[in-house]
């Protein structure tokens, strides 16, 4: 027979609690062994093998795995599979050695995933609704792994709401951001491409320079982003490749380099795209040279559901938890392309002033949540789930 609300939460967290030795562990042996996007092979393996279920492949490495009742649509709970290509400086005795790192938290988000998974599954027929562990395969790279999971297995057993919690520096600990509405901004990756003539660098009247072209278009970019866009919206452009030829004698025949546009507001996110073109073809223009803007599409913003919002809110206090001050960004998520299959609520998990934390920046290489993080971060999906078995319940109803 299905709890009430508040027991059944009480319940999980009891679970969680009793789970928190050996996720600690599986935290750990995660961390250490990280691969990157679409390679998660071996996290993936470690991750079902510590469930009490059996789970399903999607998108490549990805894994399902639902616990509860089934004949409903279930509430998913998502944890990210991969790391970064990054070299870890924390130190910690379980770092990882190679050239990939957990720098966002996945280990830990994984983790706790696994322990709600198996304290829900010891109160599985007390379950109002099945809970689906969504262990999704290249957050942090495309082919985005949410993006292939809207087009798999989790787009067929059409969830009811998909529900995640990710641990933020910048949040006090003890406290979680979870606010209704947009949260995180839309992202688009840009590819510039400047063609020249090439000459020695004695002579440049030689030649057309596409790297002072280049230099040229980085600061128009950046310029233009504030004067196309509605300053009230929030929007940034950031450059973070620039590759030339190399010698430093030479004006070389082409240069290029990679940005990024994000932005809240679909209309600021295409005029962010059509401003990119207008900058690098004309300032490429009026060097000589022609510039080329090929734009990447990547994650729609995402957008809290109110409901679900408003339901874990109110079982914050009751996981051990106060609410963080009002939490945006312009930082990306591609769990908003899920947003196509069902609600979503994303909450951000505080770690600054925890003990022992160094305040570091998300994927930073000396980026290393606490042990402690693993049991709150699932204690806060469990809130999360709990609500949006309510909020769809009571939608139905």
């Amino acid at each position: 027979m299905p709890a009430s609300t508040d027991e059944l939460l009480a319940r999980l967290l009891d679970g969680i609690a009793r789970e928190e030795e050996h996720a600690l562990e599986l935290r750990r042996r995660l961390h250490a062994q990280p691969e990157l996007a679409h390679a998660e092979h071996a996290t993936a393996e470690a991750i079902a093998a510590e469930l009490p279920v059996t789970s399903v492949t999607d998108a490549g490495t990805g894994r399902l795995a639902q616990v509860g009742p089934g004949g409903s649509a279930p509430v998913a709970v998502r944890a990210e599979l991969d790391g970064l290509p990054i070299r870890e400086r924390t130190g910690a005795p379980f770092s990882a050695r190679g050239e990939a790192m957990h720098a966002c938290g996945h280990d830990v988000h994984m983790a706790a995933l696994v322990a709600l998974v198996r304290a829900a599954h010891a109160v599985a027929d007390q379950l109002p609704t099945a809970l689906l562990a969504v262990f999704q395969p290249s957050e942090e790279a495309y082919p985005s792994g949410a993006q292939l999971l809207a087009r798999g297995k989790l787009a067929e057993i059409r969830p009811a709401a998909i529900v995640a919690a990710h641990v933020h520096p910048e949040i006090e600990w003890d406290s979680v951001a979870l606010d209704a509405g947009t949260v995180n901004a839309a992202s688009d990756s840009v590819e510039i491409t400047v063609e020249g003539r090439p000459a020695h660098g004695a002579y440049p009247h030689h030649g057309r320079d596409p790297v002072l072209a280049l230099a040229q278009i980085v600061v128009a970019l950046h310029a233009q982003a504030g004067r196309r866009v509605d300053p009230l919206g929030p929007s940034i452009v950031n450059v973070g490749v620039i590759e030339g030829a190399g010698v430093e004698n030479v004006i070389p025949e082409r240069a290029r380099a990679r940005a990024t546009l994000r932005a809240y507001h679909p209309e600021d996110r295409e005029a962010l795209r059509q401003m990119a073109v207008d900058v690098v073809e004309g300032i490429a223009a009026a060097h000589g040279c022609v510039g080329r803007a090929e734009i990447i599409a990547g994650e729609p913003a995402l957008e809290n559901d109110a409901r679900i919002v408003a339901g874990a809110r109110g079982l914050l206090d009751g996981a051990g938890f106060k609410l963080a001050p009002e939490w945006r960004s312009c930082g990306s998520d591609d769990i908003a392309f899920l947003g196509a299959l069902a609600p979503l609520a994303v909450a951000f998990v505080g770690l600054a002033g925890a003990d022992g934390f160094i305040p570091r920046p998300l994927h930073h290489p000396e980026l290393l949540p606490p042990d402690a993080a693993v049991a709150r971060v699932a204690r806060v999906q469990a809130a999360l789930y709990v609500a949006a078995a309510q909020a769809t319940r009571a939608a139905g109803s």
